[in-house]
């Protein structure tokens, strides 16, 4: 594949998106079937508390990774604009810069993973009878962070530069691994929950070692040279304006959906596991608004390094819409298929009870959901990051909480936790709709020295 086929600044706007956002859509998707993979066979082999325990640690995994998802992010941002720009130079120290924060990151994340889990946990109100499996599987799963920020910081570089499909392949096939590894690490050696951590942290090392391999041996100016991995004082600067209101953004959001998960387990083992089982499904529908985003961010980010503005424009109203409309169908889907997808997860009736409710009050809203994420990826990809993240932090994290903290104990229903999640996507959407059509978010690199 030649670089210019990665470029974005020429040619058919509808199939370049189309192009990029499929891979992403097709790696999500197997990304998303290999942690249904987890719950499936955790929730099957091991019962119900097992997958409860997988199920209560996700938002807490969420919460530690997103933040440096959001700086490999910012850093995404800049080289598509480096790429979009023709500038060999900053595009290396851009890559390399990245990759020398992934690698601290990761270490960084073991050690507070591994030391303060029971911690967390404790302060998560995880019902009792399932809190030493969290431990277990949560303590596992952090010690390899290190493969997880690499991966998701090498596959974030060929995103930049337009290359969706190499990363497609690796996680293909590590998520084909993570399946084998699950049912022969629970199945056949009897390891429990931490089987599963283990067989998803070994996956993860290996997608990244091949995504490792491919930018070293490529002939492109994007190639990875190890002694080049350092910190480049000003190019570190500018990843973290980029890239921290998106990790700020995520973490705040995670820890949202982490006081979120507490006001669930307050209903018991059984709201935990059907709450849980309705989380993978949702992760499912949000598998198109995942691949728009980035596609969005690095379309818009690439034609306005290039000076391309009224294109920059065509492809972010085209991204929007066929983001809405593919989020809206996925939610459609969940809606009439509820009662079937969540009873292959569990068998309980109460436990399916609790899932299909929340399917049946989230799933209509999902272009709510949509709206809010292409929306803030326009703005990301123009270096605008900071307003989708006030947008975010004010609705999905002040306005849910103080919600919660008010409505939970006058009503003492699950319905109220439920109904949080549609009236702040849609106060969210607003307030970035109004932004996008007022402000002149197309020439805000111009106004700044890059």
């Amino acid at each position: 594949m030649h670089h210019s086929d990665l470029r974005m600044t020429e040619g058919s706007i509808v199939r370049q998106m189309l192009a990029f956002a499929l891979p992403l859509f097709i790696g999500n998707l197997f990304q998303q079937l290999y942690n249904t993979a987890d719950a499936l066979i955790v929730g099957r082999m091991l019962g119900n508390d097992a997958l409860a325990a997988v199920s209560a640690t996700g938002n807490l995994h969420y919460l530690l990774i997103s933040f440096f998802m959001g700086i490999a992010a910012g850093a995404g941002v800049l080289i598509s604009r480096y790429f979009g720009a023709e500038d060999p130079e900053k595009l290396e120290a851009a890559i390399h810069t990245n990759l020398a924060f992934s690698f601290t990151a990761g270490l960084l994340m073991t050690l507070i993973g591994t030391t303060m889990t029971p911690t967390i946990l404790r302060w998560m109100d995880t019902p009792e009878d399932v809190r030493p499996l969290a431990v277990t599987y949560t303590r596992i799963f952090f010690a390899g962070s290190l493969g997880l920020v690499l991966y998701n910081g090498l596959r974030g570089i060929m995103q930049a530069v337009g290359d969706g499909k190499n990363p497609l392949y690796y996680l293909i096939f590590s998520s084909l691994l993570n399946v084998v590894l699950d049912i022969t690490f629970i199945g056949v050696f009897h390891t429990g929950v931490g089987g599963a951590a283990l067989a998803t942290i070994l996956s993860q090392f290996l997608s990244g070692l091949l995504c490792l391999r491919k930018l070293m041996t490529t002939k492109e100016e994007y190639r990875v040279e190890l002694r080049k991995i350092r910190f480049d004082p000003s190019m570190l600067r500018r990843i973290v304006n980029y890239g921290l209101p998106s990790g700020l953004q995520n973490s705040v959001i995670g820890l949202a959906n982490v006081v979120v998960q507490a006001n669930i387990n307050v209903f018991g083992t059984m709201a935990v596991a059907g709450c849980g089982a309705y989380g993978k499904l949702e992760g499912f529908a949000f598998l198109p608004i995942t691949s728009f985003t980035i596609a969005l961010t690095t379309f818009v980010g690439q034609n306005l390094g290039a000076g391309q503005h009224e294109r920059a424009k065509r492809g972010a109203a085209f991204g929007v819409v066929a983001c809405l409309i593919a989020a809206e169908l996925m939610g459609l889907l969940l809606y009439l298929a509820a009662p079937l997808l969540i009873g292959l997860f569990t068998s309980e009736p109460e436990a399916i009870a609790f899932g299909v409710g929340k399917s049946r009050i989230c799933s209509l809203f999902f272009f709510l959901l949509a709206a809010s994420h292409s929306l803030a990826a326009v703005l990301r990809g123009a270096g605008k990051a900071v307003i989708p993240m006030i947008s975010m932090l004010s609705f999905w994290c002040v306005i849910r909480v103080s919600f919660l903290k008010i409505a939970v104990p006058i009503f003492h229903s699950i319905d109220v936790v439920n109904w949080v999640y549609p009236l702040t996507w849609c106060l969210s959407t607003i307030f970035l709709a109004v932004y996008t059509v007022k402000a002149d978010w197309v020439h805000a690199f111009e106004k700044e020295k890059v």
